[in-house]
């Protein structure tokens, strides 16, 4: 355990790794998120707002699907260019 006052200090590539690994997890919310931006579209046409086709919602929730697995693809790729990290890192 380190001593109080002293500064905790991170590897680069470990400190990376883990913020990449936060970053896929919070891409499972992010999703979620915007697949729940079509229940805030109108349903019915009123005299304020239009409805929207539900062939836009269709292309929106496919749009946001193929955006969700390229990011998906992309994060795994950068972390299996990341090297692993050793056991004696980990127990720090």
């Amino acid at each position: 355990m380190a001593k109080p006052g002293t500064p905790l200090f991170l590897e680069r590539g470990s400190y990376r790794q883990r913020r990449m690994m936060d970053a896929v997890r919070l891409l499972v919310f992010l999703g979620a998120g915007l697949w729940m931006v079509p229940l805030l579209w109108p349903v019915e046409a009123t005299t304020e707002t239009d409805a929207m086709p539900m062939s836009r919602a269709l292309l929106y929730i496919f749009g946001v699907w193929w955006v969700l697995i390229l990011a998906t693809y992309g994060l795994a790729r950068q972390l299996r260019r990341m090297p692993e990290q050793s056991d004696a890192t980990e127990a720090m």
